[in-house]
C-alpha cells in the first residue's frame, strides 16, 4: 500500500477568485463540497452517496481541485490501482470579492441576476447597465470600508466554537475595530445602496 498524506483541513478559508464562485453555482459541486467538509471520500464513495456516475463525479472533482476548494488528502495503492481520497480544503468557505476587472465583471453578472430574481418574486423594478454598475460600486465600497479581515486567521483557529458563533465573532470584531468615522461611513454607504435600490421600483 502506498500512501500520500496532505495537511489537515483549515477551519475557515477566504475565497476571492470569481471562478471559484462560478464553480459553487453548480448544485452537484455544492453537494460534493458539503460531503467532503465532513470527511475524506473517494470518487466511487461520493458517486454512491449522491447516486451519480463516477465519471460525472470525477469531472466535478477535477474542477473543484483546480479551484482550490477540494484537495487530495491521500492516495492508496490497491493492487495495480491508485485510489485518491478527497476532502474540502476548509470546513467553511468565506467568499469575498476582490478589486480586479474580472471581480467586477462577476459582481455585475451576479447583481443583474439578483435584480432579475427580485422581479420574479413580485418586485417591479426598472434598471439599466449603468444602474447595475452603480450598485456594484456601492457594494465594493462597503466591502472596502470596514470589516475584520485581520482577525480571520485567529478566528478560524477557535476550535471550541461552532461556525455560526465564528460568524458573530467576525461581525463583532469588525464593529469593535471600527472608528466612529468608519462606522458612520458604513451606515452612509448602506443608506446610499438602499436609496438606489428603492429608486428602481416602479410606482
Amino acid at each position: 500500500m502506498y500512501l500520500i498524506q496532505a495537511e489537515s483541513m483549515k477551519n475557515l478559508k477566504t475565497i476571492s477568485d470569481p471562478e471559484a464562485f462560478k464553480l459553487m453555482a453548480d448544485e452537484t459541486r455544492r453537494r460534493i463540497v458539503f460531503l467532503l467538509r465532513a470527511k475524506e471520500m473517494t470518487v466511487s464513495q461520493i458517486a454512491h452517496e449522491l447516486n451519480i456516475t463516477p465519471q460525472t463525479i470525477y469531472h466535478h472533482i477535477r474542477k473543484l481541485v483546480q479551484g482550490d476548494l477540494v484537495e487530495v488528502t491521500r492516495e492508496v495503492r490497491v493492487d495495480h490501482l491508485i485510489e485518491s481520497y478527497y476532502q474540502a480544503t476548509a470546513e467553511v468557505f468565506h467568499f469575498t470579492i476582490g478589486k480586479t476587472s474580472r471581480d467586477k465583471e462577476f459582481m455585475l453578472e451576479e447583481t443583474e441576476a439578483a435584480l432579475k430574481a427580485l422581479t420574479r418574486i413580485g418586485f417591479k423594478l426598472k434598471y439599466d447597465q449603468k444602474t447595475i454598475s452603480d450598485l456594484v460600486e456601492l457594494i465594493m465600497e462597503q466591502k472596502d470600508c470596514c470589516g475584520a479581515k485581520e482577525f480571520e486567521d485567529a478566528i478560524s483557529k477557535l476550535d471550541d466554537i461552532d461556525f455560526l458563533t465564528k460568524q458573530d465573532v467576525q461581525e463583532y470584531a469588525g464593529i469593535l475595530s471600527m472608528s466612529d468615522e468608519e462606522f458612520a461611513e458604513r451606515d452612509e454607504l448602506r443608506k446610499k445602496f438602499r436609496d438606489l435600490l428603492k429608486s428602481l421600483q416602479e410606482k
